[in-house]
């Protein structure tokens, strides 16, 4: 990585759009004053914080052999687009490949320690959710099943102590004591792909249970008009609400709702899949088979128009939705994105751009139709510069 030699930078507060000056010293940052305006100041926000990762640009982390080289590749790639932390996330498979999967990634910052500070954990989503179709989403059935201590304590220490956050569902009977003893050993349960009862999220909460995976996805097409599992996961004020912000996904209303019953707990995921930031078109998959990838970025199987087969936009393109739209506010949005994904894994970067923090920073334009990174900054040294020929140093060396 190269370090960011000026110790400042200057830009228009995403919180006020009023313009100030960051002076970085030791990869903190140690002061923010404002300045006089500029109508060419660039915009300065916290880096994104993405919960949920599952490949870009070509790079499955899911599908096998996962290599150092494919992780170092796809978080260069993410620091294109403002990602200074996130979660690699691992689907429901065989035990031997997911097992083999958290070791790559562990490996992969082994071998790169400067890989570390980006990839705070890992996401386990499944194999122990529900196994109903609706619920399982595009999740093998031939791998799901009931929570189970040993293998998971396995892969933990495949991972070398990395998993950091677990998706389950409470509806199997175990679920309870298992998320008890996640939470006991400092590993965050998220609920998600459920069917489960109103009594069984309620118990999931009490043992420590602390996230809603991509609510109002992983779902059932017909539910109940009440109660059901995304109502019952709604009104858990104990309970993050991680939430796809697409477009596609969730309905423009649902997010609205979702977004002011959960107000500062309510967190963009992107839950990316590795065709994200390719061209639009016709691909095969593993998962899917046949899928289309329009130019509005909606990725869905070839045959049925109407079933999404995964999320291909970033958080960049998350937050610029959601202002787009006026669901909420520039600085709403970049929150939901970063500090509050920050806050939920209890990150340094929770701070966001204040004094004291890190200076995990994002310096940005917003477009007429687009929010273009200019650069991204993480603890003082430049991660990736617009135009530059290096980006983030040689991880490969």
């Amino acid at each position: 990585m190269e370090s960011f030699e000026t110790q400042s930078i200057k830009g228009l507060d995403y919180r006020t759009g009023r313009p100030i000056e960051v002076e970085v010293l030791d990869g903190v940052i140690r002061d923010i004053r404002n300045i006089d305006g500029s109508p060419h100041l660039p915009w300065l926000a916290p880096g994104f914080v993405d919960l949920q990762v599952n490949g870009f640009r070509g790079v499955d982390l899911n599908s096998p052999p996962l290599t150092s080289t494919d992780v170092m590749d796809i978080t260069q790639m993410l620091w294109r687009e403002g990602v200074t932390a996130y979660l690699p996330t691992v689907i429901t498979n065989s035990d031997e490949k997911i097992e083999a999967a958290v070791r790559a990634i562990a490996e992969s910052i082994r071998k790169c320690p400067a890989l570390g500070p980006t990839i705070p954990g890992i996401h386990l989503e499944g194999p122990f959710i529900s196994p109903q179709d609706g619920p399982r989403g595009a999740h093998h059935h031939a791998y799901v099943k009931a929570p189970d201590w040993a293998l998971f304590e396995r892969w933990q220490k495949a991972a070398d102590g990395r998993i950091r956050v677990v998706t389950i569902s409470p509806e199997w009977p175990n679920a309870a004591e298992f998320i008890a003893r996640c939470v006991s050993v400092g590993v965050r349960v998220a609920i998600g792909h459920t069917s489960a009862s109103t009594e069984q999220i309620a118990e999931a909460v009490r043992k420590g249970a602390s996230a809603s995976t991509h609510l109002g996805n992983g779902a059932h097409p017909v539910l109940p008009r009440h109660p059901n599992y995304i109502w019952d996961q709604l009104a858990e004020d104990d309970l993050w609400s991680c939430l796809i912000g697409d477009g596609f996904h969730l309905p423009d209303s649902v997010l609205k709702v979702m977004m002011r019953v959960k107000r500062d707990k309510a967190i963009l995921v992107s839950d990316m899949v590795d065709l994200s930031g390719l061209e639009p078109g016709e691909y095969k998959t593993h998962i899917g088979g046949d899928v289309v990838l329009t130019p509005e970025g909606k990725l869905h199987l070839k045959d049925q128009p109407l079933l999404l087969a995964g999320s291909v936009q970033t958080q960049r393109q998350g937050v610029w939705n959601l202002q787009k739209k006026q669901l909420c506010g520039l600085r709403e949005a970049w929150d939901m994105a970063s500090v509050r994904p920050a806050t939920y894994l209890d990150l340094p970067t929770k701070q966001g751009l204040e004094a004291g923090a890190p200076a995990d920073i994002v310096v940005f334009e917003l477009r007429d139709e687009d929010i273009q990174i200019v650069r991204t900054v993480k603890q003082g040294f430049v991660l990736y510069e617009m135009d530059s020929q290096s980006i983030g140093g040689n991880l490969h060396g």
